[in-house]
């Protein structure tokens, strides 16, 4: 099974490069991020078409996440819990029906940028929540992944200049050591399971020429729980469809499981 994470920054905008890229790399679970639209505006027929099965969790111009899946999902649950008065659309979460049942987790995680402020603070309050479910899931014993835009830079090497990041909520100790708790739950990273070393980013700036430069960072990622961890035989990161027309400033990151 096949089971990729994009951030699409807005769905009107990739109307045309996302089912591009659906009909190229043919995931049988995508789990989009910043689709920017409530869940009643969402394009659902240019996927059903396509075979998926979908389930959003939207908010009018910002946030918002979905699930398509070539396999039926059930319980899905929609919002992070731990904060009732928490509106921004930003996790969704669904059991695949595959012939080994998995449960997939898709997450954005708040920028918290400025820092210091309340959009940090926001930050770092969703990351405990996000580890209080993690926890609550992993007592479970079935396999299950947490994917999505994490907006975390885990170490200096997932960025081309780190220095420019250090300041910056992505890239702080406070940040990365929220990060470390939750790996050290018992996840598995599957694309450092299978890939070591720098120069490896999902994320480019429109700005100043980055992609050009390839100024990237690596802030897409995929927690596995140890039983999800077995099954993992391979993860890799869509960089090329960076460079096609009309671009997120993300690209996908997709995993294969024996499921």
């Amino acid at each position: 099974m096949k089971v990729a994470t994009f951030n699409i920054n807005g769905i009107k905008a990739r109307i045309e490069a996302l089912p591009a890229w659906l009909d190229e790399s043919q995931p049988d679970v995508a789990l989009l991020q910043e689709i920017k639209s409530i869940d009643e505006n969402f394009p659902r027929e240019m996927f059903e078409d396509r075979g998926y099965n979908v389930e959003t969790f939207g908010q009018k111009s910002f946030n918002g996440v979905a699930i398509l899946s070539k396999f039926p999902l059930e319980d899905v649950v929609r919002g992070l819990p731990g904060e009732p008065e928490d509106e921004q659309a930003r996790w969704i979460e669904a059991t695949v029906m595959a012939d080994t049942p998995i449960r997939v987790c898709n997450l954005y995680l708040p920028n918290g940028n400025p820092v210091p402020g309340p959009k940090y603070d926001y930050k770092l309050r969703w990351m405990a929540r996000l580890q209080t479910r993690a926890e609550e899931l992993l007592a479970s014993e079935e396999p299950f992944l947490m994917a999505g835009d994490y907006n975390i830079i885990p170490q200096d090497e997932d960025a081309r200049r780190p220095e420019a990041w250090h300041e910056d909520a992505a890239a702080l100790p406070e940040s990365r050591a929220a990060y470390r708790r939750l790996l050290n739950l018992g996840f598995t990273e599957a694309f450092r399971a299978r890939t070591l070393g720098p120069e490896h980013y999902s994320f480019w700036d429109y700005q100043a020429g980055a992609w050009n430069r390839d100024d990237g960072i690596r802030i897409d990622h995929f927690l596995l729980s140890p039983q999800c961890a077995d099954l993992l035989l391979d993860c890799q990161i869509d960089k090329e469809v960076r460079g096609r027309e009309k671009p997120s400033d993300h690209v996908p990151v997709w995993v294969e499981l024996a499921a």
